[in-house]
């Protein structure tokens, strides 16, 4: 499995390739676009981008954990957590792409 990590920086630099806004215009639109993402999820509201997925937020319950090297419970506090579920269509071409 690869080590490589697609950043906004790489993001970026293929709107400036494939879109042909400047550099500063393309990194700006990234920021946009993620900035958007992030307040929809800070708020509740699901996004779901076609052909990728769905990101949603759920609430966790509060629940009694246990400590793997000690075995001791441990109370875990209620919290929210962000969830991403992906499409058919990413999940068979990450299935495609793990084939070599």
């Amino acid at each position: 499995m690869s080590e490589k990590t697609l950043t906004r920086m790489d993001l970026s630099e293929a709107v400036f390739r494939e879109v042909g806004l400047s550099r500063n215009e393309s990194a700006l639109l990234v920021e946009s676009v993620l900035q958007h993402m992030s307040e929809a999820l800070a708020s509740g509201e699901m996004v779901k981008i076609s052909s990728f997925g769905t990101f949603s937020v759920r609430d966790k319950t509060a629940r009694v954990g246990r400590n793997p090297k000690t075995g001791d419970e441990v109370p875990i506090s209620p919290r929210r957590v962000l969830t991403f579920r992906p499409s058919h269509l990413m999940k068979d071409r990450v299935a495609a792409g793990s084939k070599k």
